[in-house]
């Protein structure tokens, strides 16, 4: 996790007249609410850090730089994720082992399908096991996270405020947004990032690492995720249709993995997309099935570099109406904590 030249650059370009580098960092050798003895009991560190906020702040992109993985898709619309996402990172931080279990969650929204519901399952169960929060805002934000506030007030763990997309703020702009956050939130430090070039990182790594409790390891080492391959799977054919098409279709689809065998030279996936009308259908098809085709090439592109392997994939698109409305649907596609 060492910063480079070309960090400490992007941080000065991104608010040449803050000092980013400038940030308290605790001290104290025990994480919160942790007693001696417990310290004492086990040499290394380990816990749960939840990712939390509302949708497009950035929350996907800072997981996956925080564990130097893609784990979580992206894309430039909001509520691409839908699912607690996990990425297990171990290491050795000033001398003491550490294992980071990080979170990232479906953006804070009000529900308007059972979908969405489950999707708050997944924030609420974060919240209950975390050792610490990471709550993301960005520079562009209107002071309209009541929602988000609103469950933090029911925490104890330390919080860690991000103030994201510095990058492309000025430095009156950050300074304002900074000043506004220290006076209105009881956080445990408010800090500056640029999730996407990798800004103020490593200073955050260390401030989570100084409130984490003294713990044996949760995972075993080898470990990346808690999630499967057909779930990773999944994700990337979701993220293309998020890529490719417009309006309600990405929101009104869900990835199915029928099939996923390995084998020495390549990896057969069966996938199904699943709409709810057939107009999304006959629109996720596109004219003559050149729509479809599209998605398909760039998802098996993605999933050859996902998996390091040929990949032969073929997807097959099914009408489920108002599965988002379904309990029976939704548990079949994994929607429950």
């Amino acid at each position: 996790m060492g910063s480079s030249n070309n960090e400490k650059n992007l941080s000065a370009e991104a608010a040449p007249d803050l000092d980013l580098t400038d940030i308290e960092l605790a001290d104290d050798e025990m994480a919160p609410n942790e007693t001696a003895e417990e310290a004492a009991r086990y040499p290394g560190r380990a816990g749960f850090v939840s990712i939390i906020g509302k949708p497009n702040v950035g929350k996907s992109t800072l997981m996956n730089q925080l564990v130097g993985e893609r784990l979580s898709i992206i894309t430039a619309k909001a509520q691409t994720t839908r699912h607690r996402i996990m990425g297990i990172l171990n290491g050795n931080h000033n001398g003491e082992p550490f294992q980071l279990v990080y979170s990232d969650t479906p953006g804070i929204i009000k529900p308007m399908y059972k979908l969405h519901e489950s999707m708050m399952s997944f924030v609420r169960g974060s919240l209950e096991d975390a050792d610490v929060i990471l709550f993301v805002t960005d520079i562009f934000e209107q002071h309209d996270e009541n929602d988000v506030l609103e469950r933090l007030q029911k925490t104890d763990v330390p919080v860690i405020l991000l103030v994201n997309k510095i990058d492309l703020a000025t430095s009156e702009q950050v300074e304002e947004k900074l000043a506004y956050w220290q006076e209105h939130i009881q956080a445990a430090e408010v800090m500056p990032i640029s999730a996407l070039n990798a800004v103020n990182i490593d200073r955050l790594f260390d401030a989570i690492i100084t409130r984490l409790p003294h713990h044996p390891p949760f995972f075993p080492e080898d470990e990346l995720t808690d999630k499967p391959e057909r779930f990773f799977a999944s994700e990337i054919i979701r993220e293309k249709i998020f890529l490719n098409y417009k309006k309600e279709v990405p929101y009104s689809s869900e990835v199915v993995i029928t099939g996923f065998k390995e084998r020495d030279d390549m990896i057969v996936i069966s996938s199904e997309i699943l709409v709810e009308r057939p107009t999304q259908r006959a629109i996720l098809l596109g004219e003559g099935g050149k729509m479809i085709k599209k998605t398909g090439i760039m998802a098996r592109e993605e999933l050859e570099r996902f998996f390091n392997k040929k990949v032969f994939l073929e997807t097959f698109v099914k009408v489920e109406p108002d599965w988002r409305n379904k309990e029976r649907s939704l548990k079949q596609f994994g929607y429950d904590e």
